[in-house]
């Protein structure tokens, strides 16, 4: 249960369902594979995989869901050669061109056609739900693809009162502080990654990797109207992650002290280690996700 992005939302009243009552509500959008004409399923399934049917998991008042999408992939490039292949072939026998409804009503009798022999992918989005700090987590590393789940969420349950955490300054002008200054709050160090972007339209962008922050070329470019959008730091001793002017958290990594710390749990119960895991990484999620508000300017 180690997250690789977090985007982040506060509930505006309190979320009130236990994992039980949400357990009930989700089973009725449970996870089913697409059928041979389905182009997509979207559902709910076991946060824990093969190691568990439940569909909530719950540790320390946080409870843990998981989406799951199955897409079937037909490559567009195969879809235009086939259906030019066929309008040549209708419009050759029946000697006239053919009009605009019936290409299209062809197109969907190829999609039809194609349909079960396609290619299928599917993906996994977890919510992490933390009731007691009004909180709620997506590990989707795009906006979009976490509003998706929380309309399947909201849907499921009916309501959902959650919106984007809003800050009281804009992150990047926060952060092009930081760099400017090289003085960031206790706990938080810079790292060696960098994205600048220029507040003029059209204007440039510079990316920085492995390379000192604190120097006079990125001050120049600072200086030079741009400003960061996107800024590696750490976090203590156990946690590191790209931060986007969005309040999106990518490249969430955690350190191998922290990650060893349930290395004592027996191999014989996986279930147990993953329980022990995601009781872990939450702890540590809620103490640097206020942490990090705070470091930002807090909260509207």
């Amino acid at each position: 249960m180690w997250f690789k992005n977090l985007q982040l939302y506060r509930f505006t009243r309190p979320f009130e369902l236990t994992a039980e009552q949400l357990e009930t509500q989700l089973e009725a959008f449970t996870f089913t594979p697409c059928g041979n004409q389905d182009m997509s399923r979207f559902g709910w399934t076991a946060p824990f995989g093969k190691l568990g049917k439940a569909l909530t998991h719950s540790a320390d008042g946080q409870i843990l869901i998981c989406a799951r999408k199955e897409e079937k992939i037909i490559p567009p490039t195969v879809i235009k050669e086939a259906l030019a292949e066929k309008i040549d072939e209708i419009e050759l026998e029946q000697g006239r061109a053919l009009k605009k409804k019936e290409k299209e009503a062809l197109k969907e009798e190829l999609l039809h056609t194609l349909l079960p022999r396609a290619f299928s992918r599917t993906s996994n989005t977890v919510i992490w739900i933390n009731p007691a700090d009004g909180l709620l987590m997506v590990d989707a590393s795009s906006v979009k693809k976490a509003d998706d789940v929380l309309a399947l969420l909201r849907k499921s349950i009916g309501t959902l009162p959650a919106v984007p955490i809003a800050l009281k300054n804009p992150p990047e002008l926060t952060m092009t502080e930081w760099l400017n200054e090289g003085n960031l709050p206790a706990a938080f160090t810079l790292e060696e990654e960098a994205e600048l972007r220029s507040a003029m339209e059209h204007g440039g962008i510079a990316r920085f990797k492995q390379q000192d922050l604190i120097t006079d070329e990125v001050k120049n470019h600072l200086a030079n109207d741009k400003r960061v959008t996107k800024l590696a730091l750490s976090w203590g001793e156990s946690i590191s992650f790209v931060l986007g002017d969005d309040l999106t958290i990518k490249r969430l990594k955690f350190s191998e002290e922290l990650r060893e710390r349930n290395d004592d749990i027996t191999s014989e119960d996986p279930v147990a280690r993953l329980d022990a895991d995601f009781a872990l990484v939450t702890g540590e999620l809620a103490q640097f996700i206020p942490d990090l508000f705070t470091a930002l300017g807090g909260e509207e």
